[in-house]
């Protein structure tokens, strides 16, 4: 048996088999997924420059503490491994802020278009890893620095 639908205004009549509707709405839903996925690759790219960059700047302003601390029997591993446990717990919070904001908009345009909400749940952890992973690889930069300044370089930028 083959459906059709039929389009009955002006007078016209049109057949179209519903495998065509249907090849229609895959289509649309692949360049949809293609388009959320960049979207997703943009936010990631951008929030890793964001961590980046405040890392950076905070390795500056505590140039005083990185020397105090050298000076004090820190190694360089430690006050690398302190930079990107920072800039890891950064980026935990702001993916799990990011994926709960994410997933309750989702749910409210689902809910506010009069469709099922439907939420990938396996996909939420892997969204909120991936923004931790970007965290942590975004930190590893302003981390090497700020363990590659001596004592008194340090201390004397202060």
């Amino acid at each position: 048996m083959i459906a059709h639908a039929a389009n009955l205004t002006g007078g016209n009549v049109s057949v179209t088999a519903s495998a065509d509707l249907s090849q229609a709405r895959n289509a649309t839903n692949d360049s949809l997924t293609t388009l959320g996925l960049m979207i997703g690759v943009i936010a990631l790219a951008v929030g890793g420059m964001s961590i980046a960059n405040m890392m950076i700047v905070t390795v500056m302003e505590r140039r005083g503490e990185i020397g105090l601390r050298r000076a004090l029997g820190a190694t360089p591993g430690n006050i690398r491994l302190q930079f990107v446990a920072e800039a890891a717990l950064l980026s935990a919070i702001g993916g799990l802020a990011g994926v709960a904001i994410g997933a309750g908009a989702a749910m409210s345009v689902a809910i506010g278009a009069g469709q099922p909400t439907v939420l990938d749940w396996a996909g939420l952890p892997m969204a909120w890893g991936a923004a931790v992973l970007v965290g942590i690889l975004a930190g590893l930069y302003p981390a090497s620095r700020a363990a590659r300044l001596t004592p008194t370089e340090a201390l004397r930028g202060e």
